[in-house]
């Protein structure tokens, strides 16, 4: 199998790591992989497998109008069209929304299959009225488009001409490559527990209210710390909120760290506090490090993770009262941390890279036979 994919970056992130995780499963199995990005490599945070092809565009200008906006991205078309006639792959598969775009407009009548795949619940990320009506129009040119849950792909079917849809979550990447930088985990020293969480610094996320949380229960629970993982826009916000909290002897922000697997198992507890995600990959990886985990059930992903009350805990969103009373919980309770981490660890199976690797092959094979395969995996 000849597969290109296409992505914005490989920078640190949830899709990007996604991409590199599958790029390299099918290298390792002999396919041959094209990764193109807009970017140059001078992002890229994750390593690939040296038998991959990668082809950085460059051609991620900022745009500062409209007329930017038209001019780069018709560039960006031009270029990906230019390299799938003279790559030819069998199956070319983009990541994320304004990727698709590109692809579904890049491959119009070059007769090659074509993916695009959702990261994250379309309607909780508004592009505007432009793009939105590019995804509805361009979609109709992909030969499927994925998901990642029931309800993103239902969305889909309505609010765009995608010729199919199907659902495919993302595989837990266990144990966790470990790649520069490298950073020692810092927060489970002199007898302390550590309660963790990982993400871009980005107001999806929801780190603010994670620190004000924390900040409730610092006093209670003196032998706790937290640490926050990930690097982003918000990090001035919240290093400034964890000053004026009284936390910065409590809360350490390493930021992006190659070494995420080290993290989990020096952790005692993890937590999410997204306001909306696609499919959280490091609520799912921080259980198959055997970890018990607290989720806001935001849409979409946490509630197809955590079996509530089995191997987690799942929070209504928007109530605060509702996380301080489940992080106390399981902060005062080593017993019922340890129920849930025995039972966290079967995600290994439920969501291994081999059957999720499959799925996508299903569709790819089903896809180049001009077949297609049912919505569900």
């Amino acid at each position: 199998m000849h597969l290109l994919i296409f992505i914005h970056s490989l920078s640190s992130g949830g899709a990007e790591r996604v991409t590199s995780n599958l790029a390299n499963y099918w290298a390792k199995k002999g396919w041959d992989i094209t990764i193109v990005t807009v970017t140059g490599c001078e992002s890229d945070f994750y390593e690939i497998h040296p038998n991959i092809s990668r082809i950085p565009l460059e051609l991620d200008a900022r745009s500062n109008n409209l007329f930017e906006a038209i001019k780069h991205n018709y560039t960006r078309i031009k270029a990906l069209r230019r390299i799938l006639t003279q790559h030819k792959p069998d199956v070319a598969l983009s990541m994320m929304t304004t990727a698709n775009i590109i692809l579904g407009l890049a491959t119009l009548r070059l007769g090659i299959a074509s993916v695009g795949s959702e990261r994250i619940h379309p309607p909780m990320l508004p592009l505007g009225t432009s793009w939105e009506w590019l995804r509805r129009q361009s979609y109709r040119q992909l030969n499927a488009v994925v998901a990642l849950s029931t309800e993103s792909a239902n969305w889909l079917d309505e609010h765009t001409n995608a010729q199919q849809t199907n659902i495919i979550p993302n595989a837990v990447n266990y144990p966790i490559t470990r790649h520069s930088p490298l950073v020692e985990p810092n927060m489970g020293r002199n007898n302390c527990f550590t309660l963790i969480a990982v993400g871009r610094l980005s107001p999806q996320k929801g780190f603010d209210r994670l620190l004000t949380a924390f900040s409730t229960l610092a006093s209670r629970f003196p032998d706790w710390n937290l640490a926050i993982i990930g690097e982003g826009e918000c990090r001035i916000q919240l290093e400034q909120q964890k000053h004026e909290l009284g936390l910065n002897q409590r809360v350490s922000m390493p930021g992006a760290v190659g070494n995420l697997g080290d993290w989990y198992e020096a952790a005692d507890l993890f937590v999410m506090t997204s306001l909306f995600e696609g499919f959280p990959n490091t609520l799912a990886e921080a259980m198959a490090y055997g970890l018990p985990v607290i989720s806001v059930d935001c849409d979409t992903g946490p509630r197809d993770i955590i079996r509530d009350r089995i191997d987690g805990v799942l929070i209504p969103q928007d109530n605060q009262q509702a996380l301080v009373n489940a992080l106390a919980e399981l902060m005062a309770n080593q017993e019922l941390r340890q129920h849930y981490a025995e039972r966290a660890v079967e995600i290994r199976e439920r969501f291994s890279m081999d059957t999720i690797a499959s799925a996508w092959e299903e569709l790819f094979i089903a896809l180049t036979h001009n077949e297609k395969v049912s919505k569900e995996p």
